[in-house]
Formats: structure tokens, sequence, C-alpha cells
């Protein structure tokens, strides 16, 4: 289909919280699922359900006309597989089966009612996809329940339950923000996963922290409104939810950011974030966009699809779309591999990957004006779907790419953009876009030729040979993009 991977068929996770019932549409089963069509209702399943012990009939009714909505909207789609997930509020609920019942009578499949223990790992497994070598604690926190998990690079700890849920502490403390910060220490207090949390990192999950994280970042004013993977150091973050605690929330800087349905739970998310950061000591809070669903459908693939790069995935699916040869990026990345050995140019693992990455996309912009291919392509890349890759990663690709194509000046890249990186990822960002122009030049981004062209260092000096079947490739631009590539590694440049 157009604009979609050939042969794809969208996979549909359906997910009934205790705050919303939300349905995701994936384009394909993939090891790096991209979501085609999102949507929410914040039905309030949850809503009195510490208290009363039921689900209210005005909550279910909601959620039951959300889910005839969903089904609709999934059999247009052509949906084939479809999963439908249940957490804290119809797992806890006295006339929680009745209502799973008539769920699965609208959505034709039974639904899949996840204990704690459940809910945690796929949690937590959503993280391992999405993030690159993750080492802490993760932690999901939705409308009835706060889900708590170690996590080191693919190895998960056991995980854990606690009754933290912003509906539910909001109806267990009366509505008193202080009150229902004193029972999240308490419930804390003996966490086992948060004593294994001291200088590593916080994994925060769900709609309420991500509210959360967005009214921060729009209150320092960060330029990059990606969520995913947006870090905060752990005492400023303490602060933050100190702050959050003790004023009237619609009074903060940068509260438009925040939709108004989330409000009322910011507070009571930021009362136990607060208690989870004193608790633990971590490094820093990372907000993660993917969790339970992610985690649940990353968790269905095979051992080897698991292993698979999230990063170079999504780049490769993004290159067979939108750019004029998939086979030449990946001649330009080993070309680039054996290039950079000769000249030898320092790299770390984290640094080559990126540099992979960004010749998967070097010429996704090929289709706009010329004039704004590197502008447009700096935006896409900054704000794509991209997992795996945390902000100065995103920024290392997007300013590859705006090299690529505006220069090397760099006169028209905005100084939001270069505060994401530090000067060292700028640099090699500038390097890997010198590279791509010198390989532009050289052969037009038409596969099949570029591995012939032989680059090595003599001396001072690298040096260019162009076999002789190929010497008619040699033109004045191409003799100034290799002196500016060669330039910025010291070196004088020399073509044969």
């Amino acid at each position: 289909m157009q604009g979609r991977i050939s042969g794809s068929v969208p996979v549909a996770v359906v997910d009934i919280g205790s705050n919303s019932v939300r349905l995701v549409m994936y384009e394909r089963e993939a090891r790096a699922p991209v979501p085609m069509y999102n949507e929410k209702h914040l039905c309030g399943l949850g809503r009195g359900v510490g208290v009363t012990g039921k689900l209210e009939e005005k909550a279910v009714d909601a959620a039951l006309a959300a889910l005839r909505r969903f089904r609709f909207l999934m059999d247009t789609a052509g949906v084939k597989k479809k999963y439908v997930l249940a957490t804290a509020a119809a797992r806890d609920a006295s006339n929680g089966p009745d209502f799973l019942r008539q769920v699965e009578e609208i959505c034709g499949i039974e639904a899949l009612v996840l204990s704690g223990e459940d809910e945690a790992r796929k949690s937590a497994l959503g993280v391992v996809s999405a993030m690159l070598d993750p080492c802490g604690v993760v932690g999901d926190l939705g409308g009835g329940s706060l889900e708590l998990v170690s996590v080191d690079g693919h190895t998960l700890g056991v995980g854990a339950t606690h009754p933290l849920g912003g509906l539910r502490l909001q109806d267990m403390s009366e509505g008193s923000v202080k009150q229902a910060q004193k029972i999240a220490k308490n419930e804390l207090a003996q966490s086992e996963q948060l004593k294994e949390l001291e200088g590593k990192t916080f994994y925060a999950i769900g709609g309420t922290w991500r509210a959360l994280g967005k009214l921060h970042m729009a209150s320092v004013g960060y330029p990059l409104h990606v969520m995913h993977h947006y870090e905060i150091d752990g005492e400023e973050a303490l602060e933050f939810c100190h702050q959050c605690i003790r004023d009237d929330i619609e009074d903060f800087s940068g509260i438009s950011a925040v939709s108004k349905s989330r409000r009322s739970l910011l507070p009571y998310g930021a009362a136990v974030l607060h208690e989870v950061i004193k608790k633990g000591k971590p490094k820093s809070i990372v907000f993660s966009s993917l969790g339970v669903r992610e985690g649940h459908l990353y968790e269905l693939l095979p051992a080897e699809r698991q292993e698979e790069d999230p990063l170079l995935s999504a780049c490769e699916d993004l290159c067979v779309l939108r750019s004029r040869s998939p086979q030449y990026a990946h001649e330009l990345a080993d070309w680039l591999d054996k290039v950079y050995d000769a000249l030898g140019v320092a790299e770390t693992d984290y640094e080559k990957r990126l540099r992979r990455a960004a010749c998967l996309l070097a010429d996704m912009g090929w289709r706009a004006h010329p004039d704004y291919r590197g502008t447009q392509s700096l935006n896409v890349i900054a704000h794509g779907t991209f997992i795996g890759i945390d902000h100065p990663g995103r920024a290392y690709l997007a300013m590859s790419n705006y090299f690529r194509h505006e220069g090397l000046s760099g006169s028209k890249l905005s100084g939001r953009m270069r505060e994401m990186s530090n000067l060292h990822l700028r640099t090699m960002a500038q390097i890997t876009g010198a590279a791509q122009r010198l390989a532009h030049a050289a052969v037009g981004d038409l596969p099949g030729v570029l591995h012939r062209l032989d680059i090595r260092l003599a001396d001072d000096t690298a040096v260019l040979t162009l076999p002789d079947d190929l010497k008619m490739l040699r033109h004045n631009k191409l003799e100034r993009r290799f002196t500016s590539f060669v330039r910025l590694l010291g070196y004088d440049a020399k073509i044969i």
C-alpha cells in the first residue's frame, strides 16, 4: 500500500486501564512498531474502586461505548491480529467479570487480564524494547496501581504492584495531596525494587507521569517536544515534584501544554514520583512513551527479532519508504565504515551506530525542494517516532542530514538544536554530513559504484583513487567536497 511498507497488515492493542481506554493500531508486527492510529478515552474505570470495590456504571458505559467504536475502526482498517489487555480496575472490581464478558462480546476476543506482576513485566519489556541497554527500575503509574520492576539490559527482576494509581490515590486520600504523599511514602517504604535504584535510572511510564514530564519540558523551554527518552536529573525532578505538590498546578508556566483532563491527577503523580525519588535516589528520570502495549507485542516476537536493533530497524523502514535507493543507503554505510577506518576517525560504538542510522536516512528528503531539504529533513528526523535513541542521538541524526544538504557552515542551524548535543557530537555529525556530501557528488546516490572509490591515507594526505574506467566522475564539485571532508580530519587532499 502506498505510504506503508509493502505487505504490511496492521496489528492492534486495546488497553483497558483504570483511567483510560485506548486503542493503538500499529502498521505491522515489527521490532520498532509504528503507530498508525492512536485514540484514548478517559473513562475513569478505576474511580471509586478502591473505596466501593466496584466499577461505576457511568464509567462502564463510557468504556463500552469506546470499545464499540474501536471494534469498528479495527474492522475497517483490516486488523487481523488484535489483543485486549485489562489491568487494575477490571482485575480488582467485584463486577469486573461482568464487565469483561461485555468486552469480549464487543471485541470478539477474550480480554487478557494482567496480574500486577504481568503488568510490571510487560511495562519493563516495553522499556527494554525502546531503550538502549536500560539499567535501573521501571515504574508504570496507571489510574489504579503502580508497577515496579528492576531492569538490566534484557534481564528483568521480580515485579511488584502497589495500590498507588492516580485515581485510587485520589480516592484513598479523600482529595488531599499531602495525605496521598504520606500513603505513597508508607507503601513504598519496603520496596525491594527501589533499594536497587540508587545512582541508576528510573524509567517512568504512564499518562500522568508523561503529562508531568510534558509540564517540566514546557516550564524550562526545552527545544525538542518529544517525550520519549526525555531525561531530568534526579535532584531537579525531586524539586519539581515538590513544587507540583505544594503549588497550584494551574499557576505553572507551561500548564497549557497539558490537557485539562490530565491536570487534576498531576499532583498525585508528582506525590508518588517524589517518594520514589526520595526512597530510591536515582541519578535521573527518563520518560518512556512505550509500555505495556509495546511490551506485550515485543514479548510475542521470536527471540531473533527481539535481538534486532530498534533504531536501525525503524531507519531501514523509513529508507524503504522515502529514499531513491535503499541499496545505495546500505552501500553508503558500508563504504563509510571503510573510509573512517582508513582515515583513523575515532568513534565509539554509540557513534558508529548513529552514523549507520544517518546513512539510512541520508536521502529521505530528496522529494523536497532543494532549498528546503536540509531543514525539512532535520525536523522530520528530530521529531520522528524513533526508539532505541536518546535526545542527543536524535540531534546527531538530524544535524548530519542538515549538513548533508545545507553545507558545513551550519549558518541556518537553530541554536536550540545545537543545545541538544555537546560539541563533540556536533562535530561528528558535521563529519558524517561532509562524507555524505562527498559520496553524493561522486556517484549521485546511484547504487553499484561507490564501493569502487578508494580512500587511503599517505602521511598527512588523504588520497581518493578513481579507477580508470571511472575517471569521468572527477569534477570540480567532487574535488571541493573531498577537500572539505578531509580538512575536517586535519588532512590535505589528493585525487588520483
